[in-house]
């Protein structure tokens, strides 16, 4: 199966190994093993960069500019701190013609050129925008990442097409219009590449759902009176992140009077005898996410 005619070609054997999907879905673990097939990593990476080429070539879009960490992650398979989800400061830009080019907090930069031989030394950038309007646009940050942007498009000859742009700070959208670039909604193009999973993907997903099967006996383990919501919380993190979590995003945890209506949060309620209790955990495995 062909997936980047320039670029790559994944043969179908790469994306789907041998595997009964009349079985159960595998629950593997995480470390790497010589005696089974477990996620193939590169294989995983390089079905996520033809999936995103595969869609950006059906479309009318030249490339696309990415700030959703999620989708910087798709196409580079990088990830650093969880404090940079909300600084909108890391971006990658995905031409038609190209591998993805990065930009990262400048010492991000220098460790994904030592630790990730799957992107090209020369398309790992250090960079900086706004930081959410803290660094203030007249200081000219985002002008000259607009203008460098422009001239990598000019040298994809991608120029011309729209640009698919998910989210970004106002200021970094208006200096890329001052290039003379047309900005399209490029997130539902990544969202229609990232709808089709892998089997590297389907067994990340699993993994992450079987995570959050053991948090749940943990809760269950903990449920009696005289416990508090928050208790509960700080036991789910720990029993995630000892077992590889890499963002537990939010644990919801609800009880008694505070289920109806249902406030998405927990506090230091104490659990009393009869109490219904309710409890919702997000949390991310490789970037393979659970809403449970």
């Amino acid at each position: 199966m062909s997936i980047d005619k320039n670029l790559r070609t994944i043969r179908s054997d790469d994306v789907q190994p041998r595997y009964d999907w009349n079985r159960h879905l595998p629950a593997l673990g995480t470390m790497g093993v010589d005696f089974e097939e477990r996620v193939n990593y590169r294989r995983l990476h390089d079905y996520r960069i033809g999936r995103a080429k595969q869609v950006l070539e059906a479309s009318e879009l030249g490339a696309l500019l990415l700030f959703d960490v999620n989708n910087i992650r798709y196409l580079t398979s990088t990830k650093i701190g969880e404090w940079e989800r909300d600084k909108l400061s890391r971006w990658t830009l995905l031409t038609r013609n190209t591998d993805p080019v990065l930009w990262d907090f400048g010492s991000a930069a220098v460790h994904h050129r030592l630790y990730c031989p799957w992107l090209k030394p020369q398309n790992v950038r250090a960079g900086l925008v706004g930081l959410r309007g803290t660094v203030h646009p007249d200081f000219g940050l985002i002008a000259r990442h607009a203008k460098e942007i422009f001239g990598l498009l000019k040298e994809a000859g991608v120029e011309k097409m729209p640009l698919g742009l998910d989210i970004a700070e106002p200021a970094v959208l208006f200096e890329l219009q001052k290039c003379g670039l047309r900005i399209v909604d490029g997130q539902q193009i990544m969202l229609e590449a990232r709808e089709v999973k892998n089997t590297d993907e389907i067994a990340l997903l699993n993994r992450a759902a079987a995570m959050v099967d053991g948090a749940y006996d943990v809760i269950y383990q903990m449920l009696h009176p005289g416990v508090r919501e928050n208790d509960v919380v700080a036991e789910v993190n720990k029993f995630l992140y000892a077992h590889g979590s890499d963002d537990v995003e939010a644990v919801n945890a609800v009880s008694g009077e505070r289920c109806n209506p249902h406030p998405h949060n927990f506090t230091d309620r104490m659990v009393r005898p009869g109490d219904q209790a309710f409890f919702d955990i997000l949390q991310s495995f490789m970037g393979y996410r659970t809403c449970y």
